[in-house]
C-alpha cells in the first residue's frame, strides 16, 4: 500500500514539474510583427478581451494590427487589436503620455521610439519613448494596466476615441479627479462594434478637458460627439502614474463589475506577475525537449499566437452583446469572439481538441447561440458582427471534428440545424450550387473555390448527421460534398472554372483571378481532404497525384492575373503563406510518398518561420500560419479535420510531451533526429510497428508514446497502408460539359456535349425544359443552333442515375458589327474576349462574375467595324464605378466616326459622369446623342481617372475602367 501511494506521488510530482517548467522565457512578441505577419507585441492574457498594444500605424494593409515593426513613431497604447488578420478593426480607447502642452494632434501627442529600447514578453510590454517616457503595460482578461514614469516637469495623458476606424458614436465623462468613463461605437471591418469603458488614475490629475471636434470645451465633463478626445494634467514633479482601464461591450455597468472584479488595488507587479502566469500554464501544455533556442522560440512563439485568440467576449457577471445586439446572459459557457474560420479551422481549432478542449466546447457553443440570435453559423465573427469574409460555413468542420473526437456536450439536434440553415441559405451562389451541383463564374465570384470547400463543409455535415442517425441529412450532403468533381478536369488534373456550361478558356493554372480565393488554380487544385481516393481516381492514380504534386514545388513562383499579396511564401506554385495551400504537402502519404512529406515540410519549418520579426511567411491569420508550425514540429497535421486521422510529416524535435487536460499525456520521441536527420525510418506506437503514415485522435487521448527513429536518408516508412478519405455512397453522376465557343454569334453554330465520367449517356433540351432520359434528346454528335437558345443537359450513368442539369444559352447576334482594334484588356477581366464589348450581354452589378472588360495603365480606345457605311445619332456604353476596388468611371469619352478609317469626324466628347467620392458600387450608361451621320467606323475613347486621389486608402494606385456593352444606333 505504502508503495503505491508513493508512485501516485511521484506522478503526481512528475506531471507537476512538467506544468511548472517556465517556456514563456521563449516566446518573443515581436515575431510577426515585421514582415506581412500582422501580429502585435502588446500585453494580453491567454484568450483575453483586452489586447494592450502600442499603435505605430494608423491604415493600411500592413497595419491591420496597428502595429509595424519598421515604424518608429508610437500614437498611443490602444486596448483591443487583431493578430494577424488581412483586414482593419479594433485599436479602440487609445492612451497616450505626452511632456508638452496638451494636443488633440496625434503628431503631437504621439512620440518617437527606438527598439533598443523596447521590450516585450507575454502578458508584459514596456518602451521608453523618445520624450523620456517610461510606458509599461499589462492585463488581467478584462482590465487593461498602465505604468508611465513621467520626468521632472509632469506631463498629461491623451484619451482619444477618434483613433483609428470610424466613429458612430461617443461619450467621454469626465468625473473628479481621477476617474473618466465613456463608449465607443464604431464601423470598420465589424459594422457595428460596441466598446465602454472605465478609466481610473493612481493620482488625482490637476486639470482636464475634452475636445469636441478638436476643439477644446470650456468647462465640459460629460460630451457625446464623434470626434472626442481628452486629457488629463498631472503635477510638474514628475513620477509614477498608473492607469486601469475596465470594458465592456455590454454598458458602462459592466465595464465598472470588470474592474473592480480585476482591479482590487494597484499592484501592476500582481497583475503581470499573473499574467505572466497564466501563459506559463498555458504554454506548459506542450513540453518540449531539445532543439535550439531559435526552434524553441518559433515554437513557443507559435503556440503562444494560436492561445491569443478568440478573445473572451463576456463581463464578469455573465452578460455580453450578441449577433443581435442584444444582451444575454450565460450561466453556463464562456461567449468568445474573433473567429477566423476560414484559417484556423484547418489546424488551429484541431489543435484545440487535443490541448483546449473546455475552450474548443464554448467555441462551438457560441456558434450555437449566434445561430440563434443571427440565423446562421458565424463565418467570420468579429465582436458581435459577421463580416462575412472569406467564403465557406467553416464553423461546421470546427463543430463537427470536435463532436467525433467526443467534445459533444452541446445539442446536437440544433448543431445540425444551424449547419443546415448555412448550407441553404439564399446567397454566396448557395441556390445555384443545389441547382446545377457545382458554381459557375456567372453564378459567383471565387466560384471554383467555394465549391470545393462548400463540398468539404457538406461532407462534415453528412458525418454529423450520420452520427445521430439523421439517414437522409446523410445522403443529400454526401451528395453535394462531390461537387468538386465538375470543376475537376481531367485531362489536365485541375480544378478549372466554368461559365456557360463549358470550361473557360484560355486558361492558365498561375493565373490568380476571381475564380479563386487568394490563390489560383495550382493551389487550390489539391483541395478534396474529403475525398483523395475519389479524387485520385479521376486524376489517374498514386503516381500521377505524385507527379502533380512534384510538378507543383517544381513550377516558376511567377503567378500572372491579379497582384495578390495574400500569395507568399512561394516553393514553385506552392504558397505557405496563405491558408489554402497548408495541407498539400502531406498529401504525399496518400501518394505512397512519405519521405517526400518529410523533406517539404522540413524545408517549410526551416525557411518560412523563424525567430524575427519578419519571422512569418503571411499573415498569422489568428493563429493558423502558427498552429500550422507547432503540430507539424510535433510530426502530424489534421489534413481532414473530421475525420480523426493525423497525417504523419516529420518531428522536429528530440522529445515532444502533450499534457492533456484527462490527465494523461503523450509523448513524440524522435531518436537521433538533427538538421539532416529529418526522414523517419521507422516508427512504434506504445510499442507496436507503426506501419502507417497516420494515427488517430485516439491515439493521442489515450496518452502514451510515439517513437520515430530518424535517418538521414529516405525510407520505405509509409509506402503501404496510405491514408485515406473516401466517397463510397451516395455517388454521384458528373454533370455533362456543353461546348459552344462564345456566348454570342453570327449565323449559325455547331454544339458539341461531352462528359468525363465513362459510359453515360447525355440527353438534352433546346427549349429551356428540364431534359430526362424519357423526355430528352439523346445526344449522338455535334448539332448546330441557328437563333437564340437554351441548352440544358444531363448526363446519365448505366445505371440510370442521373447527374444535375448543366445549362448554356447562347445569344444571336442582331448585328454582324467587329471589333477592329482595341487596347489591351487586363485578361482577368476579358468579358469574353476581344469581341465582348459588342456581343449584346451585359456584365451585371456584380463585376466578379464577369462580362465586364477591364483597362488599367492605360486608356480604352476601340474601333468598330459596322462592315458597310450607315446612318447612326447615337452610341451608347456601360460602366461601372466601384471606388474602392479602383474601379472608376472615365474622365472622358471621346467618339469619333469615318467611312474610310482614315478620316475621323468627332461627334461626341463627355465628362464628369459620376464623382469619384462617390464610393457606392453603381452601374452608369454614358449615352452619346448627335446629328445623324454617315459612318462605317466608330472609334470610341475612354480615358482612365489616372491615379487615386489621397484619400483614397490606396493613394497613388492607378485605376481601372470597366466597360461593357458599346451599342451604335
Amino acid at each position: 500500500m505504502i508503495r503505491i501511494i508513493s508512485i501516485a506521488w511521484v506522478l503526481v510530482l512528475l506531471s507537476f514539474n512538467a506544468y511548472t517548467q517556465d517556456f514563456t522565457k521563449y516566446v518573443d512578441p515581436f515575431i510577426g510583427t515585421g514582415g506581412h505577419g500582422h501580429t502585435y507585441p502588446g500585453a494580453v492574457t491567454p484568450h483575453g478581451m483586452v489586447q494592450l498594444s502600442p499603435d505605430t500605424r494608423l491604415e493600411g494593409w500592413d497595419g491591420c494590427s496597428g502595429y509595424h515593426y519598421s515604424d518608429n513613431y508610437i500614437y498611443g497604447f490602444s486596448h483591443t487589436h487583431l493578430s494577424g488578420t488581412g483586414c482593419s478593426d479594433y485599436g479602440d480607447i487609445l492612451l497616450m503620455p505626452m511632456i508638452n502642452d496638451p494636443s488633440p494632434d496625434n503628431k503631437k501627442y504621439g512620440a518617437g521610439f527606438s527598439h533598443k529600447n523596447e521590450t516585450a514578453s507575454p502578458g508584459y510590454y514596456s518602451v521608453k519613448l523618445q520624450n523620456d517616457i517610461k510606458v509599461e503595460l499589462t492585463a488581467s482578461d478584462r482590465v487593461g494596466w498602465h505604468k508611465y514614469q513621467f520626468p521632472q516637469g509632469g506631463g498629461s495623458i491623451i484619451l482619444d476615441l477618434k483613433h483609428r476606424d470610424k466613429v458612430l458614436e461617443s461619450t467621454i465623462k469626465i468625473i473628479g479627479n481621477n476617474q473618466v468613463e465613456g463608449m465607443r461605437r464604431s464601423e470598420a471591418w465589424a459594422s457595428n462594434q460596441h466598446i465602454y469603458f472605465i478609466i481610473e488614475f493612481s493620482r488625482p490629475f490637476s486639470s482636464s478637458g475634452i475636445w469636441k471636434n478638436d476643439t477644446l470645451l470650456e468647462n465640459s465633463k460629460d460630451v457625446s460627439a464623434l470626434n472626442l478626445k481628452s486629457f488629463f494634467t498631472f503635477p510638474k514633479d514628475g513620477g509614477e502614474v498608473k492607469v486601469r482601464v475596465g470594458i465592456s461591450s455590454v454598458n458602462i455597468e459592466g465595464a465598472r463589475n470588470n474592474l473592480k472584479a480585476e482591479a482590487k488595488d494597484w499592484d501592476f507587479e500582481r497583475v503581470s506577475n499573473n499574467a505572466h502566469s497564466a501563459w506559463r500554464t498555458e504554454l506548459s501544455k506542450i513540453e518540449i525537449k531539445g532543439g535550439t533556442i531559435d526552434q524553441l522560440k518559433t515554437f513557443y512563439t507559435a503556440l503562444y499566437h494560436t492561445m491569443v485568440v478568440p478573445n473572451i467576449n463576456m463581463d464578469v457577471d455573465g452578460k455580453y452583446r450578441g449577433r443581435d445586439n442584444k444582451i444575454h446572459t450565460s450561466t453556463t459557457f464562456t461567449n468568445y469572439s474573433v473567429f477566423s474560420l476560414w484559417d484556423t479551422y484547418r489546424a488551429a481549432n484541431p489543435l484545440y481538441t487535443i490541448i483546449d478542449q473546455k475552450r474548443t466546447l464554448y467555441y462551438i457553443q457560441t456558434f450555437l447561440v449566434q445561430y440563434q440570435q443571427g440565423g446562421r453559423l458565424p463565418v467570420w465573427e468579429l465582436s458581435g458582427n459577421e463580416t462575412d469574409c472569406m467564403i465557406g460555413y467553416h464553423s461546421v468542420p470546427v463543430i463537427v471534428d470536435a463532436a467525433m473526437k467526443g467534445i459533444n456536450k452541446f445539442d446536437k439536434t440544433l448543431a445540425l440545424e444551424a449547419m443546415e440553415k448555412s448550407a441553404t441559405w439564399n446567397h454566396y451562389g448557395l441556390p445555384a450550387l443545389m441547382r446545377q451541383g457545382y458554381l459557375e463564374a456567372t453564378n459567383e465570384n471565387e466560384s471554383v473555390s467555394k465549391t470545393l470547400e462548400y463540398a468539404y463543409d457538406d461532407w462534415c455535415i453528412a458525418q454529423f448527421a450520420k452520427s445521430i442517425g439523421k439517414v437522409e441529412d446523410y445522403r443529400t450532403y454526401l451528395r453535394r460534398a462531390q461537387g468538386y468533381k465538375n470543376l475537376l478536369d481531367p485531362t489536365s488534373g485541375f480544378m478549372r472554372p466554368k461559365k456557360n456550361g463549358n470550361w473557360i478558356t484560355p486558361f492558365s493554372a498561375k493565373e490568380v483571378n476571381n475564380n479563386f480565393t487568394e490563390a489560383n488554380s495550382w493551389q487550390y487544385s489539391f483541395y478534396v481532404p474529403h475525398d483523395v481516393s475519389g479524387y485520385l481516381e479521376i486524376l489517374g492514380g498514386r503516381k500521377r497525384l505524385e507527379q502533380k504534386l512534384d510538378s507543383l514545388f517544381s513550377e516558376s513562383t511567377q503567378t500572372t492575373g491579379r497582384e495578390q499579396s495574400d500569395i507568399s511564401g512561394l516553393i514553385g506554385q506552392y504558397a505557405h503563406g496563405n491558408e489554402p495551400s497548408h495541407h498539400i504537402i502531406y498529401l504525399y502519404n496518400f501518394a505512397g510518398k512519405a519521405y517526400k512529406t518529410q523533406e517539404r515540410i522540413h524545408q517549410v519549418m526551416n525557411e518560412m518561420y523563424h525567430a524575427a520579426p519578419d519571422g512569418l511567411a503571411g499573415n498569422e491569420d489568428c493563429g493558423q500560419m502558427s498552429a500550422w508550425y507547432v503540430l507539424s514540429a510535433l510530426g502530424f497535421y489534421p489534413v481532414t479535420p473530421a475525420s480523426g486521422d493525423y497525417i504523419i510529416g516529420t518531428p522536429l524535435f528530440k522529445e515532444a510531451i502533450i499534457h492533456l487536460e484527462n490527465g494523461r499525456s503523450f509523448s513524440i520521441v524522435a531518436n537521433d533526429v538533427s538538421n539532416k536527420h529529418f526522414y523517419i525510418r521507422d516508427a512504434r506506437l506504445n510499442g507496436i510497428p507503426l506501419k502507417a503514415s497516420y494515427f488517430k485522435h485516439a491515439d493521442i487521448m489515450k496518452g502514451g508514446k510515439l517513437i520515430f527513429n530518424m535517418s538521414g536518408t529516405p525510407s520505405l516508412f509509409g509506402n503501404s497502408n496510405f491514408p485515406s478519405t473516401q466517397i463510397t455512397q451516395e455517388l454521384i453522376t458528373i454533370n455533362p460539359v456543353i461546348d459552344g465557343g462564345d456566348d454570342s454569334f453570327n449565323g449559325s453554330k455547331n454544339i458539341t456535349l461531352y462528359s468525363s465520367q465513362p459510359e453515360v449517356k447525355i440527353y438534352y433540351t433546346l427549349d429551356g425544359q428540364l431534359p430526362s432520359a424519357g423526355t430528352g434528346k439523346m445526344y449522338t454528335a455535334p448539332f448546330a443552333i441557328s437563333s437564340s437558345v437554351t441548352i440544358k443537359a444531363i448526363a446519365v450513368d448505366a445505371k440510370g442515375q442521373a447527374s444535375k442539369v448543366t445549362t448554356a444559352q447562347f445569344h444571336q447576334r442582331q448585328n454582324d458589327y467587329t471589333i477592329l482594334s482595341t487596347t489591351e484588356y487586363e485578361p482577368e477581366y476579358s468579358a469574353g474576349g476581344k469581341q465582348a464589348l459588342i456581343d449584346e450581354l451585359h456584365g451585371t452589378i456584380d463585376w466578379r462574375k464577369g462580362n465586364w472588360q477591364a483597362f488599367q495603365n492605360k486608356d480604352v480606345d476601340v474601333t468598330i467595324d459596322m462592315h458597310s457605311v450607315k446612318t447612326i445619332s447615337s452610341v451608347k456604353a456601360g460602366f461601372i464605378q466601384d471606388v474602392g476596388a479602383w474601379i472608376v468611371m472615365p474622365k472622358e469619352v471621346i467618339i469619333e466616326v469615318s467611312q474610310d478609317q482614315q478620316n475621323y469626324i468627332p461627334v461626341f466628347d463627355g465628362k464628369n459622369f459620376l464623382p469619384i467620392e462617390d464610393l457606392k458600387v453603381r452601374m452608369q450608361e454614358v449615352m452619346a446623342n448627335f446629328p445623324a451621320v454617315q459612318a462605317r467606323y466608330v472609334r470610341f475613347r475612354a480615358l482612365q481617372y489616372g491615379k487615386l486621389p489621397t484619400w483614397h486608402e490606396s493613394a497613388g494606385s492607378q485605376s481601372h475602367i470597366f466597360i461593357d456593352e458599346i451599342e451604335v444606333k
